[in-house]
């Protein structure tokens, strides 16, 4: 039941020349994308129009209508494609007046209402097949409110109630269909979903993949912790739970699983190292580039101060996996590891572009052009080595399949588009702002986990861009209204968006991995929370504490860093209740209570959790140690 309400259409196998075709195609507008973003300077509403009249026109010929959906191309799938270019072409030649024209003054022609009508149509039917009937049912349910809440009663009702109202609004201005989410999809996020789909074009999966085998792959829990350290650092560059752990979970779970570890136990962890990719800078998925343009935040503040809680959520996870392999005593990888000549012989060259990538982003350069820079960096340096050089076909496929690959997102981010404008026009937004306070009753402790509630509520089978935005229009305002900062309140939403993809009952990122796992999702969703716990204590604790963000003097960002250390190595240990040995309940409680007093944003408080927390680890640190050197005496 849960799979149908997130069920999409299904990706076409189609025959080799029309998959080599639909690639051409795609490639063809990757190139436009390059073309307009890095070569001219577009007009945002033509911009729009023509991206999304592209993007519909390939997605309904690549994608079926349901999961069931033949291999060939039905005729009604060419007629939705046709139509996209139809209302694409329609829009674009009448850029100028449409533009012009006053909007809620000027009344519709007939052929502007057809057009108009038919691209919200597509719109609705494109989310479907792209991101299930989750977020098409959510959006249904507020073009609904904008058409008949007028007959709502106060405080809920408005005033809006002529369907060429709403459509104009929607549909032929900026603040619908074609505004903020379709903007910054249509620019740096397209790029560095190029850039990801090159660089693993060019063998940078199998690098991370070997770099993390390299780090741990000989220690207890080693096929584990490869999965966290790999996932992590593809995750960075895909943007996307769930496809984070088709990519890295289809070698990591059956490595696992044939060593010995529950099929519960691997597809949970590569859950909750693929869940975290999402926030590790320098990429961070589509979201947090929406995040930037929405807040006004400068991306390059986003990403340094996304940096020390993404490194705190993989040390809380890593730290789980580790004291679980101890207390199981899971074993290490039986085959060969990479040595170091092995992993960086070819490897090197991706390091190369991301570099680039990270030294243009701290440089000031705007986050299209450091995508551009990562896109021709990853192919420059690939070209170094014969072993990762691309062939011209390659070229042409990693173009074509970054289109292919964004087709998910765009039809998500146009669905939020018809959101957000909604709820711009009539005002729910901050309504259900003030409804919330009144619930909380202005406490802000309360508020956050209020919100925090209602995001995870908000992102159950959905993608993280769209639950991010529904998140920062309904619940946004209320943390502002509290005064809390618009960085940190952003991100608090932006954690609990990506946190979703996890949380039972739907937990899309669960399904996925139960399907390569082999068992039942929701075993896997709870138990890959937990290894995730740290994740869920993230928000609440850098905003309670800026300096976590590296957003205060430099002397309390670094106590805030140490604390945020000891709180999460404490706190996993009050997790799993187990460190050298099994911990009791009273000192469970006194490692979370030290980790709590360390990252608080009071000297004394931090320095007192600090070293009570060192304490506490130390004492089982040493106790680990004087086993080992028994064991070793013994044998």
């Amino acid at each position: 039941m849960i799979g149908g309400l997130v069920a999409t259409g299904r990706r076409r196998k189609l025959a080799a020349g029309q998959y080599r075709a639909i690639v051409v195609v795609a490639a063809i507008f990757s190139a436009w994308v390059i073309y307009a973003n890095l070569f001219t300077i577009s007009n945002p509403l033509v911009l729009g129009i023509l991206f999304v009249s592209g993007i519909y026109a390939i997605m309904f010929v690549a994608i079926g209508a349901t999961p069931q959906a033949p291999d060939h191309i039905p005729f009604y799938d060419i007629v939705l494609s046709l139509l996209s270019l139809a209302s694409g072409t329609f829009f674009y030649v009448n850029a100028t007046q449409i533009a012009d024209r006053i909007s809620l003054l000027d009344p519709f022609t007939p052929a502007q209402l057809f057009f108009g009508i038919t691209l919200l149509l597509l719109t609705l039917e494109a989310t479907r097949r792209t991101t299930g009937l989750g977020l098409t049912v959510v959006v249904v349910a507020f073009l609904a409110y904008n058409w008949f809440g007028h007959l709502l009663p106060p405080p809920f009702g408005h005033g809006v109630d002529e369907f060429t109202y709403v459509l104009d609004i929607l549909v032929f201005t900026t603040d619908g269909i074609f505004g903020v989410p379709i903007q910054v999809v249509a620019t740096y996020v397209f790029l560095f979903v190029m850039f990801g789909t090159f660089l693993s074009k060019a063998g940078g999966g199998e690098f991370f993949f070997n770099l993390a085998s390299l780090l741990t792959g000989r220690t207890r829990g080693g096929p584990a912790k490869v999965a966290v350290i790999s996932s992590g650092l593809y995750g960075t560059m895909s943007g996307s739970p769930t496809s984070d752990v088709v990519a890295t979970g289809s070698i990591t779970i059956p490595v696992m699983k044939r060593l010995g570890y529950s099929a519960r136990f691997a597809g949970a962890v590569e859950v909750a190292a693929s869940t975290g990719g999402s926030a590790m800078p320098p990429v961070m998925g589509s979201a947090a580039f929406i995040l930037a343009e929405y807040t006004g935040v400068d991306y390059k503040a986003v990403v340094v101060a996304a940096l020390v809680p993404a490194l705190l959520y993989y040390l809380g996870v890593f730290s789980q996996v580790h004291l679980r392999a101890v207390r199981d005593d899971l074993r290490p990888t039986d085959g060969e590891t990479p040595t170091v000549s092995q992993t960086f012989r070819t490897g090197w060259v991706f390091l190369l572009p991301i570099i680039g990538i990270v030294v243009a982003l701290l440089s000031g350069y705007s986050p299209t052009f450091t995508a551009g820079i990562g896109v021709i960096g990853v192919v420059v340096a690939s070209a170094l080595l014969k072993a990762t050089r691309l062939s011209l076909w390659q070229v042409v496929e990693g173009l074509g399949e970054t289109t292919l690959r964004i087709l998910p997102v765009a039809g998500a981010c146009a669905a939020a588009g018809l959101v957000i404008g909604g709820l711009s026009m009539t005002g729910l937004g901050m309504k259900a702002a003030n409804v919330i306070l009144v619930v909380s009753n202005s406490q802000p402790i309360l508020t956050l986990f209020i919100a925090a509630v209602v995001t995870i509520i908000l992102g159950l089978g959905m993608p993280t861009p769209s639950a991010y935005i529904l998140a920062a229009v309904l619940v946004g305002p209320a943390l502002a209204q509290l005064g809390y900062p618009v960085l940190q309140s952003h991100m608090f939403l932006l954690y609990f968006a990506i946190l979703s993809a996890l949380t039972p009952p739907i937990a899309v990122a669960a399904l996925a991995a139960a399907a390569i796992a082999d068992e039942d999702p929701f075993k896997i969703a709870f138990t890959s929370v937990k290894l995730a716990s740290i994740g869920f204590m993230l928000p609440f604790a850098f905003v309670w504490n800026p300096a976590l963000m590296l957003l205060a003097d430099p002397l309390s960002n670094a106590m805030a860093v140490v604390g945020g250390l000891v709180a999460t190595l404490a706190i996993a240990v009050a997790v799993e209740a187990f460190a050298s040995k099994p911990v009791p309940p009273l000192e469970r409680v006194l490692m979370a209570a030290t980790g709590v007093a360390a990252i608080a944003p009071f000297a004394p408080v931090a320095l007192a959790g600090i070293l009570g927390g060192l304490a506490l680890l130390g004492r089982h640190l040493m106790a680990s140690r004087r086993g080992g050197l028994h064991q070793d005496a013994a044998g």
